[in-house]
C-alpha cells in the first residue's frame, strides 16, 4: 500500500468500523447469534487483512479496545485527529524502512547481475541480455513498434504479461518509460531480449500503482514488427 495515503486510508477504516454499528443496528432484530458472529468476524478479517499488509506489529487488545470505544461512541484516549497523525506517522516510519531496503537491494542485485556473463550494462545504467538475435531494422526513437513482453520482477514474480493476454502490444517509444525505449533501440525485428530495468530508467524512487520505489524491473521481449519508423 501506499503510505502517503495513510491518513485516507485510516479515515475509510475508521468510516468502515462506525459504519458497522448503523449498519448492524438494521440487522439487530431478528438476526440470529450465528449471523452476528459471521459479520463481526469478516469485518475484522478485512480489517485485520490490509493492517497484515503494513508489516506493523500490533496490541490485539488495544485494537479491540479502539473498536469498541468507536462502535459504542465512548470516550477515548485519543482523539480521531490524534488517532490519525498517529497511523500517517507510523505508515511514514514503514515506508521509509522499505524505500531504504529496497534501494539496498537494488544496487546489490543490480551489481550481481551485471557480472553475469551475457549480461550488456549500457552508459545508462540498463542492462539486457540477447536471447535471439538478427534482426536487421531498428525502431527509432520515435518509433511505433509491436512487442510481446513479460514483465516480471526479480524474485521472479509476473506483473504484466502480454503473451498470457494472446495479444501483441503497439507502443509508441516515445511514450513509454526511458528502460523500455533504450532497449528496444537496440533490437532488431524479430529479436528477443531480456531488459534489467534500473529503477532510474523505470518508476522512480516513488514507484507506480503495484510497483514500490527503488524497484528494477526485468522485461522480456520480443520485438515483432516496426509499424512506423
Amino acid at each position: 500500500m501506499k503510505y502517503s495515503n495513510a491518513k485516507k486510508y485510516a479515515a475509510f477504516l475508521s468510516g468502515l468500523v462506525l459504519s458497522s454499528l448503523l449498519y448492524g443496528q438494521t440487522l439487530t432484530d431478528g438476526e440470529s447469534d450465528t449471523e452476528k458472529t459471521d459479520r463481526s468476524y469478516a469485518y475484522g478479517l478485512i480489517i485485520g487483512s490490509d493492517l497484515r499488509s503494513t508489516g506493523l506489529l500490533f496490541d490485539y487488545d488495544a485494537i479491540s479496545q479502539g473498536l469498541q470505544d468507536a462502535i459504542e461512541g465512548r470516550d477515548s484516549r485519543l482523539s480521531l485527529d490524534e488517532a490519525l497523525a498517529l497511523v500517517q506517522q507510523s505508515y511514514m516510519a514503514v515506508w521509509e524502512q522499505q524505500t531504504e531496503e529496497n534501494r539496498l537491494s537494488e544496487i546489490q542485485f543490480l551489481e550481481e547481475n551485471g557480472r553475469r556473463n551475457g549480461v550488456i550494462t549500457t552508459e545508462s545504467g540498463l542492462q539486457y541480455e540477447v536471447i535471439r538475435a538478427g534482426g536487421q531494422e531498428k525502431p527509432g526513437a520515435e518509433a511505433v513498434v509491436l512487442v510481446n513482453y513479460e514483465g516480471k520482477f526479480t524474485d521472479g514474480t509476473i506483473f504484466d504479461s502480454s503473451y498470457e493476454r494472446g495479444e501483441a502490444y503497439e507502443i509508441p517509444l516515445d511514450q513509454v518509460i526511458p528502460g523500455w525505449a533504450e532497449g528496444l533501440r537496440l533490437m532488431g525485428t524479430g529479436d528477443t531480449f531480456i531488459l534489467y530495468i534500473p529503477s532510474k530508467l523505470a518508476y522512480g524512487e516513488t514507484g507506480w500503482g503495484s510497483i514500490p520505489p527503488y524497484t528494477p524491473v526485468i522485461f522480456k521481449v520480443d520485438l515483432l514488427e516496426i509499424l512506423d519508423l
